[in-house]
């Protein structure tokens, strides 16, 4: 045809540029007022991304292609990308306060992609911890057919020397050896190739709750970063799931509801997930217009699951595999068919494939478990699921995770008995590991506070210093927990417990604690809780020289970091605490 056949222009000024883009894509100009649909990566600077472009532009090939040769009245625009930051290369810096914030401005590019485009189809790549959380809500709060395909996780290193496998984790528990040799050869070799993080860490565990949720392909989930399916098979699936979705009229809120939020969380509790699902699938679940807390499931629904939930996976951090052994015994569907089979999923929930979950497990036909990488829930790797939500005195309204998959030592019938060592930043808790190490004793329970989502600000994950004391403990055979306002990596391994709220930027109860105060992990009656605070005259003594004490420094107490930067000014004035999300108030 010619340039101006079957083309009829309403505005010569707006159309002018969809014309020269269609020209430049190679797109039919007499298409430019058909439904626009798009391609979107994300990217930042680590290797958790370096994969993402060489699959977005196989989708945008794939996509033209089919809109030529079945002629479908679809304008395609040029891919989009959004900002995310390297988790691995900022934990233990001050820049680890921008990891969660770039959950937030992800959500705010995506959207305004989505809504200045009058997006009516899109698939996104995605990649590293929080720009899938973010992209999935932008996808949500706009409501139109999309579907969501991880770049894939990256393959375990090998040590040369030892021919032990090696990942992220590994390197970080490393930091503190003496052998300069060493640590070398750790760095060099711990992360071959690229992909996001290989382990049930954070990115795996929002990948398998994502696929779980319905708005993924389940079997797009364990491949690698580099396998080739990725650029010449998925591309055309995805395709079909978005043409499906709008040929039957299914949107995203149509997937994403209490009860396959329900799903996403007991696939995430049987995989010994990390503690930021309970941040993320808040998000999530916000996004899709749903209180996660009061319309999929209370804190005690929560707990009760993750007892009678076990954990099904032998992953790092907590054990020896990765994701992409995962693929190598049949995908995440092994797991979802085996929770299915015994009756822990809802297998009716609607999927991006226009088949129920159930449906969709039944096409894919997956292996049984192995019972070496992948287990039963009758032969389970652990007996009772990775996550516990904890409440007390320190943590009134309750919220603080930990992981259990993940206890090293310490727990005795069930109750871990500390003395609280107080660390007012992370910063002050890295250099004593560094410089003092000796100086932690058996049963210490460190507390780091004034790192929250208000605190920080952006609430940073503590791998750092949660790997520097893995290792101590290891060395020396004790057990030093750990209890934060902030947040953890999936990485993180030891008794670790998060999300500690109100935080101490509000003179919640863990600003309150004092050195040498009993700190007493409960989990057979998911509590924490300080002994002395129990005591009311205490606790009010304290709290009014908190109070005192940031009435006379302006209102915010003097142990606050101040902050200059936007961003983190931004989301220090309007964080939610961490059960809303710990992201910025929409309001």
């Amino acid at each position: 045809m010619t340039a101006d056949s079957g083309f009829a222009s309403d505005n010569p000024g707006r159309d002018v540029q969809r014309v020269g883009t269609a020209r430049f894509l190679g797109q039919d100009p007499a298409k430019i007022h058909d439904d626009v649909w798009g391609v979107l990566g994300n990217l930042g600077d680590s290797q958790c991304y370096l994969g993402v472009t060489e699959k977005v532009l196989a989708v945008q090939d794939a996509l033209s292609d089919r809109i030529a040769a079945d002629d479908l009245p679809i304008r395609l625009i040029h891919p989009a990308y959004s900002l995310g930051v390297s988790d691995g290369q900022l934990n233990g810096t001050d820049e680890m306060c921008f990891s969660l914030i770039g959950r937030e401005l992800t959500n705010e590019t995506v959207d305004t992609h989505l809504n200045a485009n009058r997006m009516k189809g899109l698939i996104a790549v995605v990649a590293c911890d929080k720009p899938p959380v973010g992209t999935l809500a932008a996808i949500l709060e706009h409501n139109e057919p999309a579907v969501i395909m991880s770049d894939g996780p990256i393959k375990p290193g090998i040590d040369p020397a030892t021919r032990e496998r090696l990942d992220i984790i590994v390197a970080f528990q490393d930091a503190a050896d003496p052998d300069q040799d060493v640590r070398n050869r750790i760095a060099l070799h711990s992360c071959p190739g690229y992909g996001s993080c290989g382990g049930m860490f954070t990115y795996n565990t929002m990948q398998s709750f994502i696929a779980t949720l319905g708005m993924e392909p389940l079997h797009m989930v364990a491949p690698s970063a580099e396998d080739v399916r990725r650029v010449k098979e998925f591309p055309n699936q995805l395709i079909d799931c978005v043409l499906t979705m709008t040929n039957r009229g299914i949107k995203p809120r149509d997937i994403v509801t209490p009860r396959s939020i329900r799903n996403a969380m007991t696939v995430a509790i049987a995989m010994g997930g990390s503690t930021n699902v309970v941040l993320h699938s808040v998000e999530i679940a916000r996004a899709a217009g749903i209180d996660l807390w009061n319309d999929a499931m209370s804190q005690e629904d929560f707990n009760e699951l993750s007892r009678r939930v076990p954990v099904i996976f032998n992953a790092r951090p907590f054990g020896v595999y990765s994701m992409v052994d995962i693929d190598d015994n049949g995908g995440l569907q092994v797991i979802v068919r085996e929770l299915l089979d015994q009756e822990l999923l809802d297998g009716d929930c609607m999927t991006c494939t226009g088949e129920t979950l159930a449906e969709q497990v039944a096409r894919l036909d997956p292996p049984r478990p192995d019972g070496k990488v992948l287990y039963s829930v009758d032969g389970p790797f652990k007996p009772t699921g990775g996550l516990r939500l904890l409440r007390g005195n320190i943590a009134p309204d309750g919220g603080a995770v930990i992981k259990i998959a993940g206890v090293e030592g310490g727990v005795v019938n069930g109750v871990f008995t500390g003395r609280a060592r107080i660390f007012n930043s992370e910063h002050l808790l890295i250099t004593a590991l560094e410089d003092t190490p000796e100086v932690f004793e058996d049963h210490d329970m460190v507390v780091i506070r004034y790192e929250g989502p208000r605190g920080a600000p952006g609430m940073p994950e503590m791998l750092d210093p949660t790997s520097r004391i893995t290792a101590l403990c290891r060395q020396r055979g004790i057990t030093v927990g750990l209890m934060t306002d902030a947040r953890f990596s999936g990485g993180s391994v030891g008794l670790v417990v998060g999300h500690v709220s109100p935080e101490a930027y509000l003179g919640g109860p863990i600003a309150l604690i004092e050195d040498g105060d009993t700190i007493v992990v409960d989990i057979n009656d998911d509590r924490l809780d300080c002994i002395e605070l129990n005591d009311a005259e205490t606790f009010m003594t304290r709290s009014k020289a908190w109070q005192d004490d940031a009435a006379n420094n302006g209102g915010v107490h003097p142990l606050v970091k101040p902050v200059t930067n936007r961003l983190l000014r931004r989301m220090r004035a309007s964080a939610r605490p961490p059960l809303q999300g710990g992201g910025m108030a929409v309001d």
